[in-house]
């Protein structure tokens, strides 16, 4: 019990660090989206990739600021840049919310947009290469194509499961309308204004030519990955400018004031994190977590997933943090090494799964929703097929 209480008081206050650490990073990547949604930028890689959201989003019109965000957040998480993709989806939810006839209830774009963030294709583990690089692999960027594959197949079920489990009448009757203009108090001339641009996007040979210029990266991610990372979040920041300089955006003006809002957005986060964090470390300090790897580790460990990675499997939904910690003493550990394959598991679950809880907690916080419906369940359906999808492919490659 003394271990338990430390942990509901360490939890407390850490989650609360945490937010305060996020606030840093939230001003500066809503400051440079702010830049880029003043540019038009939002609205060209909106207008791009038309074809595919106006399928996956029907309730969000094409030309709507929540189009560029969701977009943005989730090219951000491909590269393995999850502090800047935060600030993404958070803009990109406070955007739904301005569709939402009933506030403080999930619309089925929310529950969407979250389930494939929680399993967001990853091209670019940046984090988990550099650590397996620290704890001496021979081939620190080997995770990329399976961390490819199991984000692959996560990502169509989350897709799926949030479309199928959106159909259920009991959650299926407590969906709110999403009208744009309704609820957001906005001005005709804000309303108007997305109605200037073109209504039908670009060429559809554009689009597949933007898919085939993306697909192009991942054989450079493969044999670059570790070469390119560092330069990522440099080049972001340098063409966000460049952007808004380019398209005579008044930068300096402009970031200032979307920089503003990132504090606002984490401050606000603080109690959803609190309750979340606070609930995990329980779990963790109680033994409840030890009792159930002990239970499942003699099933789980004749389908591929030993009793040293189960911990991982259990934790990456619940703490970044912790799961980080587990997939560092496991690469560390000289028994096993970053290049065995529970290694190359451990690392592959790292980059290609989500903490889903803080996910869920962050973004449906900053807008103060509490009424979460099916997204859960869609998240941690996700969630499963990653960690089937990692078993599979590391057992094919390094089993």
């Amino acid at each position: 019990m003394e271990s338990l209480s430390r942990s509901m008081v360490e939890s407390a206050s850490g989650s609360v660090e945490l937010a305060l650490g996020l606030v840093g990073v939230m001003t500066l990547f809503l400051g440079l989206m702010k830049v880029a949604e003043a540019g038009g930028m939002l609205t060209i890689l909106a207008r791009l990739i038309r074809p595919l959201m106006v399928r996956l989003f029907p309730n969000v019109p094409p030309e709507h600021p929540a189009m560029g965000s969701m977009i943005l957040n989730m090219s951000a998480n491909a590269l393995g840049l999850g502090n800047a993709a935060t600030p993404f989806g958070i803009r990109a939810m406070q955007e739904l919310d301005k569709l939402n006839s009933r506030h403080g209830t999930a619309t089925d774009s929310m529950v969407l947009f979250l389930a494939i963030n929680t399993s967001n294709v990853t091209i670019l583990p940046t984090g988990v290469i550099a650590l397996r690089a620290a704890a001496g692999s021979v081939d620190p960027a080997g995770i990329l194509p399976t961390t490819l594959f199991a984000t692959m197949l996560s990502t169509v079920v989350a897709i799926l499961a949030a479309k199928m489990y959106g159909r259920v009448f009991m959650i299926k009757r407590t969906r709110p309308v999403e009208i744009e203009g309704e609820s957001t108090g906005s001005t005709p001339s804000e309303k108007e204004e997305p109605a200037n641009e073109s209504s039908s996007g670009y060429p559809v040979w554009v689009s597949w030519v933007a898919v085939c210029a993306l697909m192009s990266i991942i054989p450079l991610t493969v044999f670059f990955g570790k070469s390119i990372s560092p330069w990522i979040i440099p080049a972001l920041m340098l063409g966000f400018l460049a952007f808004g300089v380019l398209r005579r955006v008044r930068v300096y003006e402009i970031f200032v004031e979307g920089a503003k809002e990132g504090f606002q957005v984490a401050i606000r986060i603080i109690p959803y994190l609190v309750a979340i964090l606070v609930a995990v470390g329980i779990f963790r300090a109680s033994g409840a977590m030890e009792t159930m790897v002990n239970i499942l580790a003699d099933w789980t460990g004749k389908v591929g997933l030993p009793a040293e990675a189960l911990p991982m499997a259990i934790l990456r939904p619940l703490s970044g943090s912790g799961a980080y910690g587990v997939m560092a003493s496991i690469i560390n550990d000289p028994v096993i090494g970053p290049d065995s394959y529970t290694g190359y598991l451990v690392s592959t679950l790292q980059g290609s799964t989500e903490t889903t809880f803080y996910v869920l907690a962050v973004y449906f916080g900053a807008v103060q929703v509490r009424r979460i419906r099916h997204a859960l369940a869609a998240a941690l359906t996700a969630d499963l097929a990653g960690i089937f999808a990692a078993v599979v492919i590391c057992l094919y490659l390094y089993g």
